[in-house]
């Protein structure tokens, strides 16, 4: 009867206790398969756009059809294939970004250190980056003509200055994410400052670093862009003012889906190391498989 009862209480207490956990359900939208949900949205993003042209809601001549800006997406790769201007122009916009984003790096990097490691640069340096950011970075654009002239270099200075400041924030949250305990704990066995940063700090920073990159690989490709708007040049940038100028639309339209292919290409390599840097860190937005 003991024996009974026993087993009765262990029963229903097992049941209890599985009651009472929880698991957190995903979304049926969670579910869905990535390629399904990516078509589906620009399924519905050409539907609108195609039936916004059609109710003449908006001016041919501003809002063309998706049909005519698919012609000029296939003219504009057959120019690109031939090696004609537009290649030209696509390679000094590339060169624009590259060399930004390189100087943004590791300058971004240095004062992130600077700002991270130090009381100085967290109570001096660090107002005044704050202060530069918050300025509007586009009217420096006529500045860094001036200083540098028309060519490529006045394009880069811009890509970098608006591409420093996140990674200069990541490194620097990234010096400080390493917890109490490893840090007690490399104290205790001796390590210097030098040893702290370089083992313990930046590796357990890493993260927070290549966040940083991404965002900065973000604002590179703006800041070439604008760059040329305003500073002239032989780049996209340039090839987008002309056509505007013009009203031809759907070349706009053609040549930013191609700049924006090129944004997506460097957010990918800086995906890609950080996949091989730090792939002991897992960034998920959703816990559903």
């Amino acid at each position: 009867m003991t024996t009974l009862d026993s087993s009765i209480e262990v029963g229903e207490t097992g049941a209890g206790i599985t009651d009472t956990v929880w698991t957190e359900k995903g979304s049926w939208l969670d579910r869905v398969p990535r390629a399904v949900s990516m078509i589906v949205l620009f399924a519905a993003f050409l539907a609108i756009w195609q039936g916004i042209a059609l109710l003449g809601v908006v001016s041919p001549i501003i809002m063309p059809t998706p049909a005519e800006v698919g012609r000029d997406i296939v003219s504009v790769a057959a120019n690109l294939l031939s090696g004609d201007y537009m290649l030209t122009a696509l390679w000094i916009t590339g060169k624009e970004v590259f060399f930004g984003f390189i100087i943004a790096t590791v300058v971004g990097f240095s004062l992130g250190v600077l700002v991270g490691e130090t009381s100085f640069g967290e109570r001096a340096v660090m107002p005044y980056l704050v202060a530069i950011d918050t300025m509007p970075k586009i009217a420096f654009a006529p500045l860094f003509v001036a200083w540098l002239g028309f060519d490529i270099a006045s394009k880069v200075a811009l890509a970098a200055f608006i591409a420093t400041f996140p990674i200069i924030v990541g490194t620097a949250a990234g010096l400080h994410a390493a917890d109490s305990n490893s840090r007690m704990l490399f104290k205790t066995m001796g390590a210097t400052r030098w040893q702290t940063l370089i083992k313990l700090k930046l590796p357990t920073g890493l993260p927070h670093f290549f966040t940083g990159l991404k965002i900065g690989s973000v604002g590179v490709m703006a800041g070439a862009i604008t760059g040329e708007f305003l500073g002239g040049g032989k780049g996209f940038g340039e090839l987008i003012r002309v056509a505007a100028s013009m009203l031809d639309t759907p070349r706009v339209f053609s040549l930013i889906l191609y700049l924006s292919l090129l944004g997506l290409g460097l957010f990918a390599f800086v995906n890609w190391v950080q996949q091989r840097f730090v792939f002991w860190h897992k960034a998920r937005v959703t816990t559903a498989e």
